[in-house]
């Protein structure tokens, strides 16, 4: 490892740590380098021949869609490599990585970008401008509408500096390659840069970002320290040892050799002891919860799983421009349910804060307010019977007993429309997502059409606080402590007694072993999380009992 650097006085204190979001829990220690600047674009320059800037222009975004292709063929190869060995987390984290480069390609490729970047070049602008401009409009019409898609317009940023310098024939900005391992440092990380993380990466730190961003989630499907929105971080030097907690969102600057060191042997004394832990979720009293899963795919499963709590159908449907056939979601339903006993799929969650290309939803001047979840049923009713019918089938062939639930359920009446319809198709096991605080006030009478609930502490939170869930200025607000969040979960977990039912959680609160224990002792029955979390959670709760649970819930509510 090298020496840390000396002290640079408009460095931020070493004597006090960074603090961002930590996104993904662990802690490592090593030196930091920041990501590679982005081409710098040269001033304009006269152009005599606009129909070879405009050719050059196609070239440019070929060559960028190309080389995304063949980043997502070679992590689509190292997923199905790791299919089958003990590397799970690599095998899950490699195949989401290739969804995502695959569909950056797709944009690379989206003839309306390049229409609008070949008629800048026609009009006398130079290929590197012209593509500066066309992406840049693009970028600013995709953060107007807010949000999730607001989020997403960072990809076209990195889609962009790509591809001005294919223009300029400039070398890519892209992950570092010092040959030692380092803790990785960036403004924000693109989806290609991080699909493209090698071994000796040992943790995520970015100055912007939020929870749900593809750091958060591919660093979670890996198992890496990360910390988001750490403001500050890009002003440490190169070679400075810090130490980053993607639990506590704590980074430490300025640490000795020997310190690092303390941290990376703390890191992997707690994850062997973690590990080593296994079989069902119970207090030290024996009291039962379920830990299952949230998964995208068969590639998420783990053995040592009681089940899958939230299967996300949606990623399925992710930026295709034609629905899948009913016979693509019977085969990728059918490979999960083999591999399980207890499945709970969530119907397609999407709408216009999680954009799919295919169901052509008009624009919102507030996506989160407005047609996503079972909303979408309202316009495009062929979508969910299609869906169902496949989830149907899947569990026939395979003999699975598939559950089955809805998100966004707003009104008795909507959950009461989704139970005929599953049920007619078969299927026994029918709920509803809990993620609005009105069907949480009404939980008692949701519990007579359903026969469970699912509480998204994420969504539940956003809309009980009137707080954008991804703008981590607004993180006080989202905290799952909140008593308001806290009531709102304990009113559906005693429906949930009084009926007879289960009422599980299946937002980033389940998998927090903090949390967890204060939801036990709310009444929930199960906690569903990405699989990386559930060895800290299960070994949390077999540290309480059930009355110590209830005691600290008691004492959060008030």
């Amino acid at each position: 490892m090298p020496e840390p650097s000396a002290p640079d006085p408009s460095a931020p204190d070493p004597s006090g740590p960074l603090t961002g979001l930590g996104v993904s829990r662990g802690r490592a220690a090593g030196p930091l380098i920041r990501m590679a600047a982005p081409p710098t674009l040269p001033p304009p320059r006269p152009v005599t021949d606009p129909a070879a800037e405009a050719a050059a222009v196609a070239s440019a975004l070929t060559a960028l869609a190309a080389d995304l292709t063949r980043r997502a063929a070679s992590a689509g190869h190292t997923a199905g490599h790791a299919n089958g060995h003990a590397d799970g987390h690599a095998d899950g984290a490699a195949a989401e990585a290739a969804e995502i480069l695959e569909a950056l390609a797709m944009i690379a490729e989206d003839p309306m970008l390049l229409e609008d970047a070949e008629s800048r070049a026609r009009d006398g602008m130079d290929a590197a401008h012209a593509l500066d401009a066309a992406f840049t409009q693009h970028r600013e019409a995709l953060a107007a509408l807010g949000g999730y898609l607001a989020e997403r317009a960072a990809d076209l940023d990195d889609l962009r500096h790509r591809a001005v310098a294919f223009a300029l024939g400039l070398p890519m900005p892209g992950l570092p390659a010092p040959g030692h391992p380092y803790v990785l440092v960036a403004e924000d990380l693109s989806p290609a840069d991080t699909a493209g993380l090698g071994p000796d990466v040992l943790a995520l730190v970015t100055e912007r970002g939020g929870p749900t961003s593809h750091t958060a989630i591919l660093a979670r499907g890996r198992g890496l320290p990360a910390v988001v929105a750490c403001a500050g971080i890009m002003d440490v030097p190169d070679g400075t040892v810090v130490g980053v907690d993607g639990g506590t969102g704590e980074v430490a600057v300025g640490l000795t050799e020997e310190q690092a060191a303390e941290v990376q042997e703390g890191d992997r004394a707690e994850r062997a002891r973690l590990a080593a832990g296994s079989g069902p979720g119970r207090t030290k009293d024996g009291h039962p919860v379920k830990l299952l899963l949230n998964i995208g795919s068969a590639q998420d499963l783990r053995p040592d799983a009681e089940g899958v709590g939230l299967f996300r159908t949606e990623f399925l449907f992710l930026d295709r421009t034609t629905a899948p056939s009913f016979e693509e979601q019977v085969a990728a339903y059918a490979e999960v349910f083999a591999q399980t006993e207890s499945v709970i799929v969530r119907t397609l969650d999407a709408g216009t804060d999680k954009p799919l290309p295919f169901l052509g939803l008009p624009a919102e001047p507030n996506p989160a307010l407005g047609v996503r979840g079972l909303r979408v049923d309202r316009l495009l009713p062929d979508v969910l019977d299609t869906q169902l019918d496949a989830i149907a089938e899947a569990a026939r062939k395979t003999g699975a007993e598939a559950w089955v639930m809805a998100p966004m359920v707003t009104t008795v009446a909507e959950a009461a429309g989704f139970v005929r319809r599953a049920r007619a198709r078969g299927i026994a096991r029918v709920g509803a997502m809990v993620e609005v605080p009105a069907a949480a006030l009404r939980a008692g009478r949701l519990l007579r059409e359903v026969d469970f609930l699912s509480i998204g502490t994420n969504d539940l939170a956003q809309y009980t606080f009137a707080a954008d869930r991804q703008h981590s200025a607004l993180a006080d607000l989202l905290d799952p402590r909140q008593p308001a969040l806290l009531q709102l979960i304990a009113m559906c977990a005693e429906a949930g007694q009084e009926a007879g039912k289960p009422v599980g959680v299946c937002g980033e609160a389940a998998g927090d072993p903090l949390l967890a224990p204060l939801l036990v002792g709310l009444g929930v029955t199960s906690l569903s999380m990405a699989p990386v979390c559930v060895p800290a959670v299960r070994e949390t709760l077999a540290g309480l009992t059930l009355a110590e649970c209830r005691d600290r819930a008691v004492a959060a509510l008030s």
